[in-house]
């Protein structure tokens, strides 16, 4: 039966033990959210500890693993979130920091990893990091009925989307729930966001998350037995990932050798090779350039290349994997352009400090060709529902790339800013999936 006339994606719809407690789970590129369903409709978002004794809620999407000698034993050690990263900061060397896992998901040439000398497969490594983040919010998976969201389309070049979701159900399946449904990421959005609505209305909902971005169009009718009706989805394969790497592109990347030459054997200049910096793209990708091969690479060029200096700032970013305070310094400036004209970018390595400013007015040039692209991704959402942007009652975005105003003005310039609303941008996928669980 096609998922998409079928309503609401369940791999598995089934006899619900009311002993389990109903929770839903937004899985994500860079956050994790969990959202626990109670009687009457009610919701309740887990708050994770973090390492400044507070709370949040979101787990950032990471998992360390490391080993220390115990009794003349190797004992492996693991963490996630904050406390991943922190584990990884106090012994860089020694620490094995996994991240953006969801992105491999679809990948068929991705199936494992080797750590420390074992080989650890794709959904082995999620279902690591979904005990933990169980074990952080008091809940046991053995006594949970899960929602888990997916996106419309999992983010890579050939992406498998079968694969993807097979790959996320086992992952679930060997951290041990009990029950287990998918459903369509801004489908789930879309269900949160009906709790507003006192009227049938035509929804498109828009999910941007770090690296997905998806599309559904939808009939939502709070009088009705049938509450909701899928119409159209699309998903595009890029988010807020790609607008951090565009910043990296234009202001770190000629610091790090990316427009320099160098010559073989006294010939001609030629560039340097630009596969290093295409994996500035995402920061788990700079980490796999840290190996003897790939850094040797880098150093051979470096001895005749037009400004050595900048290639060594290359070889310190990869292997002193500084890729982390990289991405979260062009993140940071990336939300300030959220509300201001202007914003620094304030970056520093030994042996580099880069600290400029970054207009508005270029990044929404920078990032153009991927507001061409969500624009596809509307149309394509649209067209499947067959309907024209004035039959469209309301909009809702929800991520943290929604607040971009290049994204904001894509939407109100096409169905009225009267039209458009954000919120709930960190939680309201999860919210969406417990609600549907009820």
């Amino acid at each position: 039966m096609d998922s998409v006339i079928a309503g609401f994606y369940f791999l598995a719809i089934m006899t619900t033990s009311p002993s389990l407690t109903r929770i839903g789970i937004d899985f994500g590129t860079t956050n994790s959210v969990i959202v626990i369903a109670r009687p009457g409709h009610q919701i309740q978002t887990v708050h994770f500890p973090t390492v400044d004794d507070g709370s949040s809620q979101t787990c950032r999407t990471l998992l360390a693993l490391w080993q220390d000698m115990e009794g003349g034993r190797r004992i492996q050690h693991r963490a996630i979130g904050d406390y991943a990263i922190e584990a990884y900061m106090d012994d860089p060397a020694e620490t094995r920091l996994i991240m953006s896992m969801k992105s491999y998901l679809a990948q068929v040439s991705f199936r494992e990893t080797q750590v420390f000398g074992q080989r650890f497969p794709l959904e082995s490594l999620i279902a690591t990091f979904l005990k933990e983040l169980m074990a952080l919010s008091g809940l046991e998976p053995a006594n949970c009925y899960v929602t888990v969201g997916r996106p419309v389309h999992f983010v890579g070049d050939n992406a498998d989307d079968t694969l993807g979701e097979e790959r996320l159900r086992t992952a679930f399946g060997q951290a041990g729930f009990a029950q287990i449904s998918i459903m369509m990421e801004p489908e789930a959005a879309g269900w949160r966001f009906m709790q507003r609505l006192d009227r049938p209305a035509t929804v498109l909902v828009g999910d941007f998350g770090g690296g997905t971005s998806d599309f559904s169009v939808m009939r939502f009718d709070p009088t009705s037995q049938k509450a909701t009706q899928p119409l159209g989805h699309a998903g595009v394969g890029l988010a807020g990932d790609q607008f951090d790497f565009r910043i990296i592109d234009n202001v770190v990347a000629p610091y790090l050798g990316r427009d320099c030459t160098f010559r073989v054997m006294g010939g001609e200049p030629l560039p340097v090779p630009i596969e290093w910096y295409h994996s500035l793209a995402r920061w788990h990708r700079l980490s796999l350039m840290r190996t003897p091969r790939i850094l040797r690479e880098i150093e051979d060029v470096a001895r005749t290349a037009s400004e050595p200096e900048k290639l060594a700032n290359l070889v310190e970013l990869v292997s002193e994997q500084r890729g982390q305070e990289l991405y979260n310094a062009v993140s940071a400036t990336k939300r300030a352009l959220s509300s201001d004209a202007e914003a620094e970018l304030d970056f520093s390595q030994p042996g580099l400090n880069i600290r400029t400013k970054v207009s508005r007015t270029d990044f929404d040039r920078w990032i153009a060709p991927d507001i061409a692209r969500l624009a596809q991704g509307i149309d394509a959402a649209l067209t499947e529902a067959a309907l024209a942007p004035e039959q469209i009652d309301r909009v809702f975005l929800t991520g943290g790339t929604s607040f971009v105003p290049a994204v904001r003005a894509l939407f109100t310039s096409r169905f009225g800013a009267e039209r458009v609303e954000l919120g709930g941008e960190f939680v309201s996928v999860a919210e969406g999936l417990a609600l549907a669980s009820i």
